[in-house]
């Protein structure tokens, strides 16, 4: 720790301006006080714990020099400061703020949708064939055709079969577009922040 200076000005809590020397000290008695010679012609002895250095080069004294009285120095009476010291006591409470609101807002938009679809037509194509057979002609298929036969029963001499006529049935594809118009919903959010009134309020008094 830093030695004392022998010499400085200091201030007291009303204002009362004061100056320590080294002659005016204990001269070795006691290193922990000094006397203070006010302006306003009162001298006090003061512990140097007591004397707050300032950024000035001054050292304040955290007193009222006008509540302070000195006995007489010829009674050998020394004047007793108080040392005080402040504290801290810090809370902690909730303070609303604000808040958000959200709103959802349902937009509708028209949308073209062309996706391509699948359609079937069939040619019908009648083969004549008159042929007399031993038994019924079942359906087959050549490649994409289908062929179904028409039977007839006619009177003869004996009775036969005749295959009168086959059908031919070709099987096409082709793809179609058939654009159509659709709705289709999306959701977009919005939000708005807000301060409650109470909030600025409850905030000036928790910093007074």
């Amino acid at each position: 720790m830093a030695a004392f200076p022998q010499t400085g000005i200091v201030i007291s809590a009303d204002g009362i301006q004061g100056q320590f020397e080294a002659e005016l000290s204990l001269q070795g008695k006691d290193d922990s006080k000094v006397r203070v010679q006010f302006s306003n012609g009162q001298h006090l002895w003061v512990s140097t714990e007591e004397l707050i250095p300032q950024a000035e080069g001054h050292y304040l004294l955290p007193l009222p020099v006008a509540r302070l009285t000195e006995a007489p120095e010829e009674n050998g009476k020394e004047h007793v400061i108080p040392v005080m010291q402040e504290t801290l006591e810090v809370e902690k409470r909730q303070v609303e703020t604000g808040g958000v609101r959200i709103t959802k807002i349902v937009r509708e938009h028209e949308e073209i949708i062309d996706e391509p679809l699948l359609r079937e037509t069939v040619d019908v194509q009648r083969v004549a064939i008159n042929q007399f057979i031993e038994a019924p002609v079942a359906v087959r298929f050549e490649n994409d055709t289908m062929i179904m036969p028409v039977l007839e029963e006619v009177l003869v001499v004996e009775k036969r079969l005749l295959l009168k006529e086959e059908l031919h049935i070709h099987r096409h594809q082709t793809t179609i577009h058939q654009p159509q118009t659709v709705v289709r919903r999306s959701e977009e959010v919005q939000m708005e922040h807000f301060s409650h009134p109470k909030s600025k309020e409850a905030g000036d008094e928790f910093c007074k």
